[in-house]
């Protein structure tokens, strides 16, 4: 799957990841400590959606847009998501590291890696001259071994990778491991797309052979499995170290949202332990 960015902005998987990501980054803030998200695979930060890409898709129309339209967007539970999806003007979405550093405190700071050249070059004009902003040009798989733990002791790892590997869940599973070693108390969010069911069982497979404990999914289905066509029905967030709240938070959104961004009432979410907490 070729997920670029620019082509899928504002859709349904980019409204469910990111009102679940504005609930973890509000736990964290829950304490005074200053905290880092860092965000592996940023993109570009800002998407225009009357651009040619997301006009071609439209795939903002059965997003964000289904959303602002419909009465689950007055929700209390949204309230912080709506807020920031519509706080960059007219036709413009917020990428997750936007998101993020609208969510910052004083005390709190960003890292954020993008190896596209061209889109690296326009996260870091972005960012220009934010002091709690660091943009790196860099592969953010190969960040997770050089920069783990953060000074800062605490805070969110956003993986977001585009899929475009065929080996892409296994390196997934590897690369997590491998960081959670440098940083096992950090929050780990690890986006992916949902189409085949063998895939997704094959990812929560891979993320229980790490034996990491306490994994959850947060899995939004906006109609059931295919089985005659190859397309995108789902979104995930595999969560390691989940926020207490995070079960029961992401439970409420994601009902929310079944009515906007199903598909002919055919939407249904759920919240599953891939593996359980230490005891």
């Amino acid at each position: 799957m070729n997920y670029r960015h620019a082509f899928h902005a504002g859709n349904f998987a980019d409204v469910v990841k990111h009102a679940l990501l504005v609930e973890i980054v509000e736990y964290l803030k829950r304490k005074e400590k200053p905290f880092r998200v860092i965000d592996t695979h940023a993109g570009i930060g800002r998407y225009d959606l009357s651009a040619d890409e997301a006009r071609r898709t439209g795939e903002y129309l059965e997003g964000i847009d289904a959303l602002l339209s419909s009465p689950a967007a007055t929700a209390p539970e949204l309230a912080d998501y709506i807020r920031l999806a519509t706080g960059e003007g007219v036709d413009a979405y917020p990428g997750s590291p936007l998101i993020a550093r609208r969510l910052l405190r004083r005390q709190d700071r960003l890292s954020v890696y993008e190896l596209h050249p061209a889109d690296a070059e326009r996260l870091a004009g972005l960012f220009a001259g934010d002091v709690q902003v660091k943009t790196f040009a860099l592969d953010g798989w190969l960040a997770l071994n050089a920069h783990l733990p953060p000074k800062e002791k605490r805070g969110l790892v956003l993986i977001d990778p585009p899929f475009e590997e065929v080996n892409e869940i296994e390196r997934i599973a590897d690369r997590l491991a491998a960081a959670h070693r440098r940083w096992p108390g950090g929050i780990y969010a690890i986006w992916y797309p949902i189409k085949r069911r063998a895939d997704r069982d094959r990812l929560h497979a891979e993320l229980a052979q790490t034996e990491i404990p306490n994994i959850c999914a947060a899995e939004f289905m906006r109609e059931p499995f295919a089985t005659d066509v190859d397309r995108l029905v789902g979104t995930g967030l595999a969560v390691v170290n989940p926020p207490y709240t995070f079960a029961e938070k992401a439970t409420r959104i994601m009902a929310i949202l079944e009515q906007p961004l199903g598909k002919s009432g055919r939407a249904s979410a759920q919240v599953v332990a891939i593996t359980a907490e230490r005891p």
